[in-house]
């Protein structure tokens, strides 16, 4: 009875894919988007973005894959730089992914791709922005990962829009790391309520947030009550 063909040890398929996007080596590179091993497929991913050629098809089945580090990895090229129409509501998407850290790789790429000067951002249109808004305001006020809503109020900041101000305020609020976080962001906002966040910030129970602050608005900070 005829016997399935072995595969060469998973170390050696990886490091093939991985060698690909070096040699030119697209064939092998998608090839490898095929592999069993997540790892595999994942190196082959980056390996096409960095030839240069990644399509529109192998990033929506990237965004689908079954191992969360294939749909992270798919997250980094488009913030990177490759792109595809329907990037953003893939990304919106993967923003209630189950693991965290595809959402924080989706918070990461609508920040980069929406930014104020990204080449895409005015592609988008005002409805798609409203809703990636939207999205990331939610991770940033309830996701139940702190690292994820961190990330989400990096991804507004970076984007600068005063409808993601609400959310940064809120987060003034949070665990210290995503308050040091929310504090960066301000600097994007030009409305009163972002200098009145940052003056509350010189009394943080935080020093690294006083010291941001005090830097952000040039002077120093109010002592604060207690140790933080």
């Amino acid at each position: 009875m005829a016997t399935a063909p072995e595969h060469p040890p998973v170390t050696a398929r990886r490091r093939a894919a991985a060698l690909a996007g070096y040699t030119g080596g697209e064939a092998a590179a998608r090839s490898a988007l095929a592999d069993p091993d997540g790892g595999v497929r994942r190196l082959a991913l980056g390996a096409l973005a960095r030839l240069g050629a990644l399509r529109e098809a192998d990033l929506l089945a990237a965004w689908s894959d079954p191992d969360p580090l294939v749909r992270r990895r798919a997250c980094e090229v488009v913030a990177r730089g490759t792109w595809c129409p329907q990037a953003t509501a893939q990304l919106v998407a993967l923003l209630a992914d189950p693991d965290p850290v595809v959402v924080d790789a989706s918070c990461h790429a609508l920040g980069e791709i929406l930014a104020p000067g990204a080449p895409h951002r005015l592609a988008n249109g005002q409805q798609q922005l409203n809703r990636c808004l939207g999205a990331l305001r939610a991770v940033a006020r309830s996701h139940d990962d702190p690292l994820c809503r961190e990330a989400a109020v990096a991804a507004l900041g970076a984007i600068g829009h005063p409808a993601g101000l609400p959310a940064v305020l809120e987060a003034l609020a949070d665990k210290p790391a995503i308050r040091r976080r929310a504090v960066v962001a301000l600097a994007a906002f030009e409305e009163p309520e972002a200098t009145a966040g940052l003056e509350r910030s010189l009394a943080d129970r935080d020093w690294q947030v006083r010291q941001v602050a005090e830097d952000l608005l040039g002077r120093r900070p109010r002592p604060a009550p207690g140790r933080g």
